[in-house]
C-alpha cells in the first residue's frame, strides 16, 4: 500500500464509499484486491479514531438510536461453530443519530444482546454534553442500557412499531407492513412531538446503498469481520465530515459545531498520516 500515490488512493476510497464492492473497485482502479484491502483496514482504523477523538462534547437535543443487521461470512444458520470462533454470522451495527444536524453519534459493531447495548449506550452519553431526549425501537436491551449510561439524566421513549401478517410472496425478505405505533414513556418526560426513529431508519437505508458488503441477496457480504468493521468506520467518517446532506446543504459534522468545511476525499485519506 505505500507505493500508491495520493491519486490512487483517492480513487479507491471515492468507490468504496459509493457503494462499490472490492472487486469492482479494483477493475476500475487497476490496483490488486490486497492492496484495495489493506487500504481499507489501514483507513478504516484511522477513520475510528478519529471518530473517537473528535465527535464528543456534542449538544444534542433528541438521538434516534436503532440496529442494523447484517453478516459476516454466512448467515448464522448456517455457519459452522469453527468459522463462528473467526466472527463469522449475524452481526449486528448499533447507530445513534442526531435528528437534528443528522450526526452519527456513536456506532458499534456488535451483536444484539444486553452487553452491546450496555457498551453502546455508555458511548452515547460519553459523547453529548446535554439532557437528551433519546428514541428507540421495542428491543428491552435498551432500557436497562439506557438507565445505566444516563441514570436519571434523560428523556427516554420507545417506538414500537405492531406489524401485520405478510400478504405478499416475496415479504420473507422484509418486515411485514407496519399496521400502528405503540409509544412507551420510559425515563423522565419526552416530547411526544419527536418520539420518532425515522431519521436514523433512513440513515439506514443510506448505508445499506454506500456499503457494498450490506446489499442484501448478494454474495458481497464481508468475509472477514475486520474488514466489516473497517468498511463502517470509512463510512461514517465520509458520512459525517464529507458529504453534504440535502436537507442541511452543509455536512453532518458542520451543522454540529465540530468541523468548519466539506472535507475532501483527499482530507480524509490524510488521515493515514
Amino acid at each position: 500500500m505505500n507505493r500508491l500515490s495520493t491519486e490512487e488512493r483517492v480513487r479507491i476510497v471515492a468507490s468504496l464509499v459509493e457503494g462499490s464492492g472490492i472487486n469492482a473497485t479494483c477493475r476500475m482502479t487497476g490496483v490488486s484486491k490486497p492492496t484495495v484491502l489493506k487500504l481499507l483496514s489501514d483507513l478504516g482504523r484511522a477513520c475510528y479514531a478519529y471518530h473517537d477523538a473528535h465527535v464528543r462534547g456534542l449538544k444534542s437535543k433528541r438521538v434516534q438510536c436503532d440496529e442494523i443487521w447484517s453478516f459476516v461470512g454466512a448467515k448464522m444458520k448456517n455457519a459452522s461453530e469453527g468459522k463462528v470462533a473467526q466472527g463469522w454470522g449475524d452481526c449486528w451495527t448499533w447507530t445513534a443519530l442526531d435528528a437534528d444536524t443528522k450526526l452519527m453519534v456513536s456506532y458499534l459493531v456488535g451483536q444484539r444482546g444486553a452487553y452491546w447495548a450496555k457498551q453502546f449506550m455508555e458511548d452515547v452519553a460519553l459523547r453529548v454534553n446535554s439532557r437528551v431526549q433519546i428514541t428507540t425501537d421495542g428491543h428491552r436491551a435498551y432500557v436497562e442500557a439506557v438507565e445505566g449510561a444516563f441514570g436519571m439524566d434523560v428523556d427516554y421513549a420507545m417506538l414500537i412499531k405492531l406489524y401485520g401478517n405478510p400478504t405478499n410472496p416475496d415479504s420473507r425478505y422484509s418486515p411485514g407492513e407496519v399496521i400502528g405505533t405503540e409509544t412507551v414513556m420510559v425515563t423522565g418526560n419526552p416530547d411526544p412531538k419527536h418520539i420518532n426513529t425515522s431519521y436514523v431508519e433512513r440513515q439506514n437505508l443510506t448505508m445499506r446503498m454506500s456499503i457494498r458488503r450490506f446489499t442484501r441477496l448478494t454474495n458481497g457480504h464481508s468475509k472477514k469481520l475486520a474488514n466489516h468493521e473497517a468498511a463502517i468506520a470509512l463510512h461514517y467518517m465520509h458520512y459525517n465530515f464529507c458529504r453534504i446532506h440535502a436537507s442541511l446543504r452543509v455536512t453532518p459534522a458542520m451543522e454540529a459545531g465540530i468541523s468548519d468545511h466539506v472535507w475532501s476525499i483527499e482530507e480524509l485519506v490524510g488521515l493515514l498520516d
